[in-house]
Formats: structure tokens, C-alpha cells, sequence
């Protein structure tokens, strides 16, 4: 591209510069020439703005070059005296074609499939079977039974003496005879008899008394006194407290997990190239830069 801009100025500065007569003449028509590099500036620009846009578009896109064929002399070849010369830039040919260019490569994409689940049920050891110790507390009865208080024993115990009442008959008076007067009819033998005179015997007085005499003389004598024995009631052990091995059975839990029924898979799915159809700009010629004879007027 350097080529390109220093071939362009050169060709435009050697155009104005030589656009006269040959051997440093100066042309007097002027307006011809001036249209001239007015054409070559604006090719020029033209060149540049391709240039710009080539290099803005993507890296497929074809740059476009400029280089200019032609001699690169700084006097027109075989000139002829009297005659002009301009260097005139003969622009590049292009043309428009369509291509198609591959956008992506043939491929595949791989699908994952996701496992299917489901629920299963089941039983879990959650604590196992083991043994614990369980205290048996001991039982009571209620016993009621003879309690001995006091031992058996002895006792001296007086036996006073015994006395008794005796009735005894004793003689106040005793007996004696004393004459008495009979009377009645008993007495008399008759009735002439006189007087009766009897000797009657008076028997003895006596008179009862009671009086207190000893029987038995008083004594001592040895007595047993029976024990002595107390009714108690009271709480005993019937049977004593113990320990004894109890079997816990094992806990179990009805648990639900997730469960994969179906697992997860890939599923490879090919994917076609893709084509994009592209149109760009292809030059056909290359630019040329050569000498032309114009028609001038030289001053002297």
C-alpha cells in the first residue's frame, strides 16, 4: 500500500509538474490539465476510500491493491519536440462476484439426557435390639406375731394365817335337884290328897359361844408368774428387690430416598455446515500510469 500512495502522489506530482511542454516549456492551455489532476485527485480518493473500506470489512473479504503499471520514467519516453505529455492514471477494472463460502463447519452437539427418578420405600435400623436393666422393688407382707415381753418368773406371796369360828357349848349352871310344888292333875294321886311336894332335878345350864381359833399359821409360798407376750404387727419383706434383664427391641424407620431409575445419558445430534453467500468486489485490471500526448501551448 506504501507502493500504492508514494506511486498516486508521484503520478499527480509529475502530472502537474509535467503537464507543459517538453524541455521546461510552459503550457498556456490550462484548462485542459487542470480537469486532468482534478481526475486523478479524485481517483486518488477514490483509491484511499477503497482502501479504508478494505480494511474495515472482515478477513474474508478480498483487499483491494492499487499498483500502477507502467514506466516510471520522469520524461515521457521518445518525445517529439513541439509535442505535450501528461501522465494519465488508467484505473483499475473491477467487477462484482458472488461466491459461497463456508460460515461453519460440519459438527454435532451433544444432548444431555437427564437421569429419570423415582421414590423408593424403605426400612431403616434406626437403633438396634438391646437389653436394659430394670430394677424389681421388693414386697411387703404384714405379719402380726406374739411378742415375748416379759420372761416367766416367781413370786414369793404370804399366805396368811387361816382362822375359823368353833361354836362350843360350855356350862353356866350345872345340874341340881330342888323341890317344887306339884300342880296340875298329874301331881296328885287324888283329890284328898294334900299337898304335893316333887324333888325335880334342874339340868345343867349351858350357853352357846363362838369364838375364832387359828386353823393354819400364816406362811409364804412360791407363786410362777406366767411371761408375758405382746400382739405386734408389723411390715416384713416377702420377697427382696432385685434386678432383671428386659430385651428393647431394635427401632426401626420407614424411610422414602430418591432413586435413579433411568440414568443419565448423551445423545449426539450431527450438525450440517452452514453456507453464507458472499459478494465482494474482485479486480479484474490493474491500474495503469502512462504517458498520453495532450495538445498544449508552450511559451518560450
Amino acid at each position: 500500500m506504501r507502493i500504492l500512495k508514494s506511486s498516486v502522489l508521484c503520478a499527480a506530482v509529475l502530472a502537474v509538474a509535467f503537464s507543459g511542454c517538453a524541455e521546461k516549456k510552459v503550457c498556456k492551455s490550462a484548462v485542459a490539465p487542470v480537469a486532468k489532476v482534478d481526475a486523478r485527485d479524485a481517483e486518488i480518493k477514490s483509491l484511499q476510500a477503497e482502501l479504508a473500506e478494505a480494511r474495515a470489512k472482515s478477513a474474508k473479504v478480498v483487499t483491494v491493491t492499487k499498483e500502477v503499471a507502467g514506466p516510471n520514467e520522469l520524461y515521457p519516453p521518445n518525445a517529439v519536440a513541439g509535442k505535450c505529455y501528461a501522465r494519465v492514471l488508467t484505473p483499475a477494472k473491477y467487477e462484482m462476484r458472488t461466491e459461497k463460502l463456508l460460515k461453519s463447519e460440519a459438527g454435532e452437539r451433544v444432548e444431555v439426557i437427564p437421569a429419570a427418578y423415582g421414590k423408593q420405600t424403605s426400612k431403616v435400623l434406626v437403633k438396634e435390639a438391646s437389653e436394659r436393666l430394670v430394677t424389681v422393688p421388693a414386697t411387703y407382707k404384714t405379719v402380726t406375731e406374739k411378742v415375748l415381753v416379759k420372761e416367766a418368773s416367781e413370786r414369793l406371796v404370804k399366805v396368811p394365817a387361816v382362822y375359823e369360828t368353833v361354836t362350843e357349848k360350855i356350862m353356866v349352871k350345872p345340874a341340881y335337884t330342888t323341890w317344887k310344888r306339884g300342880s296340875g292333875p298329874n301331881q296328885r294321886v287324888d283329890h284328898a290328897t294334900g299337898e304335893i311336894v316333887c324333888l325335880v332335878e334342874i339340868p345343867a345350864e349351858y350357853r352357846t359361844i363362838s369364838k375364832r381359833v387359828l386353823k393354819s399359821a400364816a406362811t409364804t409360798k412360791s407363786v410362777p408368774v406366767p411371761a408375758v407376750y405382746k400382739t405386734v404387727t408389723r411390715k416384713v419383706v416377702a420377697t427382696p428387690a432385685a434386678t432383671k434383664s428386659v430385651p428393647v427391641p431394635a427401632v426401626y424407620k420407614t424411610v422414602t430416598t430418591k432413586v435413579v431409575k433411568t440414568p443419565a445419558s448423551t445423545k449426539r445430534i450431527p450438525i450440517p455446515a452452514t453456507y453464507q453467500t458472499v459478494t465482494k468486489k474482485v479486480k479484474v485490471s490493474d491500474p495503469v500510469l502512462k504517458w498520453q500526448e495532450v495538445k498544449c501551448k508552450t511559451t518560450k
